[in-house]
């Protein structure tokens, strides 16, 4: 079963995929930001510490339920449920996985569509397309919806090869790519005038701050959104892995990979904001603090690449290239999960389900964009503040409570033979029955309540 619906065929290949997915453009935009806001290097030491603390946990309960089911979430649930009341539930969780899944990819395909005509933007000012280039940065309905529909293609595309020959072979491509444009980047912004305040900002840590609810909190849903969890993306990836794999092993590179970039974006952001601030341009909210998000992305570089000259366009082409493959990774294994629920579930050809479906998302996201004020931070909320950590919760307590301890182990063994005489087994088991839950329930409160 696992072979006729596709595998990964290396290890490399799953790494980069799914670190591909746990990638995406919160880790390059949101994280450093959200650093310099939280006390510097004490929000990172925190953030470190909870990464394998809550989200290495939760990314294994997913990968082990996709790998024993070697089948869509909704499947896997239901595989797993010992009564007719769970398997009903687990099938819910699934469902409503996949829609968020598709409505966090209608919203993101939007910002990805941005990423690549600011790109284009800056060739065609090196081009001298100055009427062409300002098009391209100016909110209109033909620029987004174009830009919108180009990413959904270039999506459709990759996830219409298959597991090996898309997923896989763009990963392996696209994830290496990202990490040397990374390092380059930061090498180069390193250099510039003002780019050490940034750093201290990022490096030095306010200790004061490091137990703070507030930072704690903040560390936590860094860290559990920073491995897309809770839709359904990890626990796919998961099913497609062979069963000689040593999961806890593969789940642990994944978190490590994941992690690394986007400190390595800290060292990219926030010395670039420092640069910006001492060639005059303004990085504060009325409030005090460093702008981030898409006033950062769309607002405050831009405005530091046209202070640079030359030099501002290259950089300013390199950086939407980084920001456009960035999206591009974690947009494929979004699709893939509704995509694979519809293949497996419904006998549907893969081209032709990934081609629907992505039609259909692309609409949503038409939708969207003509009704932008009302319908973006709407679904934004729902779908990564609310129902996230509630899926999140519900794949932690599957995997906690209903997955038979016997079977888990069995599942582990395969690849790890020596599985139960290991610190995983002795921790793992108990913690994500217990601690993991809880912990995802405090961010939903501080979701809610602030």
């Amino acid at each position: 079963m696992a072979a006729a619906r596709g595998e990964f065929t290396s290890r490399f290949g799953f790494v980069m995929a799914a670190a591909g997915s746990a990638v995406g453009l919160g880790n390059i935009w949101g994280f450093p930001t959200q650093a310099a806001s939280n006390g510097g290097a004490a929000f990172l030491l925190v953030y470190l510490a909870l990464a394998f603390s809550l989200a290495y946990p939760a990314l294994m309960a997913e990968l082990i339920l996709g790998r024993h089911a070697h089948a869509n979430a909704v499947n896997a649930l239901r595989l797993i449920s010992p009564g007719t009341l769970l398997r009903r539930i687990g099938v819910s969780t699934g469902v409503i996985g996949l829609c968020v899944a598709s409505l966090i990819l209608s919203f993101y395909a939007i910002v990805a569509g941005w990423m690549i005509a600011f790109c284009l933007a800056s060739i065609a000012g090196l081009l001298g397309l100055e009427g062409f280039a300002q098009w391209l940065t100016s909110f209109g309905a033909p620029r987004n919806i174009t830009f919108m529909l180009l990413f959904m293609t270039l999506t459709i595309g990759i996830i219409s090869e298959g597991v090996s020959e898309g997923i896989e072979r763009w990963s392996a491509r696209l994830m290496p790519a990202l990490l040397v444009t990374l390092v380059l980047l930061v090498g180069y912004v390193l250099t510039l005038d003002g780019a050490m305040e940034g750093l201290k900002v990022y490096l030095l840590p306010d200790f004061e701050r490091a137990l703070s609810p507030k930072l704690i909190i903040a560390a936590l849903g860094a860290a559990f959104f920073s491995l897309s969890l809770g839709v359904g993306t990890m626990l796919i990836y998961g099913s497609y892995i062979s069963d000689k794999e040593n999961l806890p092993l593969l789940g642990g590179m994944v978190t490590l990979v994941d992690i690394s970039i986007a400190v390595l974006a800290g060292f990219l952001v926030l010395p670039a904001m420092y640069v910006a601030l001492h060639n005059g341009v303004e990085i504060f909210t009325a409030g005090g603090t460093l702008i981030s998000e898409d006033t950062l992305i769309f607002t405050v570089l831009p405005e530091l690449f046209s202070t640079m000259g030359t030099a501002g366009i290259i950089v300013s082409i390199t950086f939407f290239f980084l920001m456009s493959i960035a999206a591009l990774t974690s947009s494929i294994s979004m699709l893939e999960v509704p995509v694979a629920y519809t293949i497996e579930e419904h006998g549907v050809s893969r081209k032709k389900a990934v081609w629907v479906i992505g039609g259909i998302i692309a609409a949503i996201s038409t939708v969207i964009l003509f009704n932008f004020a009302q319908l973006f931070g709407l679904v934004i909320a729902f779908t990564t503040r609310y129902s996230q950590p509630l899926l999140g919760f519900m794949f932690c307590l599957y995997a906690g409570w209903v997955f038979n301890r016997n079977t888990l182990l069995q599942e582990l063994r395969k690849g790890n033979p020596q599985v139960e005489q290991g610190l995983f087994w002795k921790i793992w088991p108990w913690y994500v029955k217990l601690v993991c839950p809880l912990i995802i329930l405090a961010i939903f409160a501080q979701s809610l309540w602030g």
